[in-house]
């Protein structure tokens, strides 16, 4: 996978979480490579859903 790939993967992930949760903001979902645990909290600080809520969530928005 090259980094186009995974710029536009991003970017429908991204599109996926704000329909969820409309409240994330743009940056909210800025995550640069290894901040996975920062935009986790993020959403969790933003939303008020729990971990696990969120980690289900960016798994179904990564299953494509």
């Amino acid at each position: 996978m090259n980094t186009q790939e995974i710029k536009g993967d991003w970017k429908i992930i991204k599109g996926k979480l704000k329909q969820q949760w409309a409240q994330l903001t743009d940056d909210d979902l800025q995550m640069a490579e290894g901040m996975e645990e920062e935009l986790i909290g993020r959403i969790q600080k933003r939303t008020g859903e729990s971990r696990e809520a969120v980690e289900k969530a960016l798994k179904h928005a990564t299953a494509g």
